[in-house]
């Protein structure tokens, strides 16, 4: 089973809870045609008219100044994109290589389309990401055994 994870910066705006805001933070990366992974978006669940829009992957310079354009800004959170091949198990075997490492997922979103998964997690410290990145590894390759 092939899995891939690396580390991504994830590019985040803290915007106004309104009809109309995803599409404003989301038109200048459109315009340059930059090719995203991930788009996340969310009300704060105790300030109503407060969400958040998160994207990742926005690499080189026109994409970069778009997102800026949009609102976004590049993330403090340590963050890893997790692309491979799906199974039974591959989301417990990786929640349990982070338990038993004791290490906190800050988030988790992850789909699967048709075999393949994906998954981008954010964690609290850098050190947990770069410890995460081997454990994912190793967790998914147990899968396989």
């Amino acid at each position: 089973m092939a899995i891939s994870v690396k580390k991504v910066t994830l590019w985040r705006a803290e915007v106004e809870n309104k009809p109309g805001t995803l599409s404003c933070v989301l038109a200048p990366l459109a315009e340059v045609g930059a090719d995203l992974q991930v788009v996340m978006g969310y009300r704060y669940h105790d300030e109503e008219n407060k969400a958040a829009i998160e994207v990742c992957t926005v690499s080189g310079k026109k994409p970069a100044a778009a997102a800026t354009k949009g609102g976004l800004g590049d993330s403090d959170i340590p963050t890893l994109l997790l692309q491979g091949d799906n199974r039974p198990g591959v989301g417990h075997a990786i929640a349990q290589a982070m338990a038993e490492a004791a290490i906190n997922v800050e988030f988790l979103v992850a789909q699967v389309v048709g075999e393949r998964f994906s998954a981008v997690m954010g964690f609290e410290k850098e050190d947990d990401a770069k410890q995460a990145t081997t454990l994912i590894k190793k967790a998914v390759k147990a899968l396989e055994k």
